[in-house]
């Protein structure tokens, strides 16, 4: 433990977001308190406030803190595959949120609060749009893949959850009685394809999207 003699000053908001990320590990979102965060630090919680203002400002923090880990490219270059670097960009994005309890949720929504995390953006979006293709129209493929992705990774957070919380929850063998599998047989099989590998539906689901997005 990092011993501050309750000031503070002597703390980084590297080691508080450091700190937050085991909270959050342990206890989840809800379980994620300023308190908890101090305690870990071996530290009172006034001492976090010399760093960051609240919840929300940590919360802030911490989806930067994922942004900057998952960082890849966004913009390709003009002469680059757009859709190989959306499709990395999406696989780093999932395995960074995926690598923390309630990821998705962190990171949803939150502030960037270093902006050269958008800076580095400028230049590889400029020439797209010299290249001839519309900032409207790169923004909106790089939105639709992205919220896709969150939106991907909150519900496969949530089923993982479920099922560590309760191994019956997902059990497809009990799905499929409670179906009626003989008389429903395609939604029995739509099942085991959405259950059983959430890896390989991903990257299904994510070769179509952004094929769809890219074609010319």
């Amino acid at each position: 433990m990092i011993k501050a003699g309750g000031v503070g000053r002597g703390l980084t908001r590297e080691q508080i977001v450091a700190a937050a990320f085991e909270v959050l590990d342990e206890h989840g979102l809800d379980g994620l308190t300023m308190r908890r965060v101090a305690g870990r630090l071996g530290v009172q919680a006034a001492a976090l406030y010399w760093h960051v203002s609240d919840k929300a400002d940590l919360l802030d923090e911490m989806g930067t803190s994922m942004w900057r880990t998952a960082t890849v490219p966004l913009f390709q270059e003009p002469d680059q595959d757009i859709g190989r670097g959306l499709t990395e960009a999406a696989r780093s994005l999932r395995s960074t949120m995926l690598a923390h309890r309630d990821g998705a949720t962190v990171f949803a929504g939150r502030r960037l609060t270093d902006v050269s995390l958008i800076q580095v953006q400028e230049r590889p979006l400029a020439a797209l749009v010299e290249a001839g293709r519309s900032l409207e129209d790169v923004l909106d493929t790089w939105q639709i893949v992205m919220h896709f992705t969150i939106g991907w990774t909150a519900e496969e957070q949530g089923v993982r959850q479920a099922r560590e919380a309760d191994p019956h929850s997902y059990d497809l063998a009990e799905r499929d009685a409670r179906l009626g599998a003989e008389d429903h047989p395609l939604m029995a099989q739509a099942g085991r394809l959405m259950f059983a590998d959430p890896e390989a539906r991903f990257e299904s689901v994510l070769s179509r999207l952004v094929g769809a997005l890219t074609r010319n």
